[in-house]
């Protein structure tokens, strides 16, 4: 059975660090791409960061220059740094898998509360 499980959340103040790990289990990991997403509180779910199967990495907007996706396939595990983080990046932050330009065996983790507060 698939599983994706997130990690490294937590409280921390405006203009400091966290990393998040995206552990998946019950699949060839290095074929997947892998994406970072993100619901605030009425908010629309937004996409963060993916790094593909390979290629280059993508970021949105709002956090290129802060927040640093990698992966290590031998660990199954997908990294989001997340570096200067501002009160505006306060979310649920939630991973996502899947295959190919359609993104087929998609699947998503139970999500990892990010707070950004001083």
């Amino acid at each position: 059975q698939r599983q994706l499980v997130e990690s490294g959340g937590g409280l921390v103040q405006p203009g400091g660090s966290l990393r998040l790990s995206c552990v998946g289990s019950g699949m060839i990991f290095s074929i997947y791409s892998v994406a970072w997403h993100r619901q605030a509180p009425g908010h629309q779910r937004e996409l963060v960061a993916m790094i593909p199967s390979a290629g280059r990495t993508y970021y949105a907007d709002s956090v290129k220059g802060r927040f640093t996706i990698s992966r290590d396939n031998a660990k199954k595990t997908v990294y989001l740094q997340m570096n200067s983080l501002k009160p505006e990046d306060t979310a649920v932050y939630y991973c996502n898998v899947g295959i190919g330009s359609n993104w087929s065996e998609n699947l998503w983790g139970q999500g990892t509360q990010v707070t950004v507060s001083s």
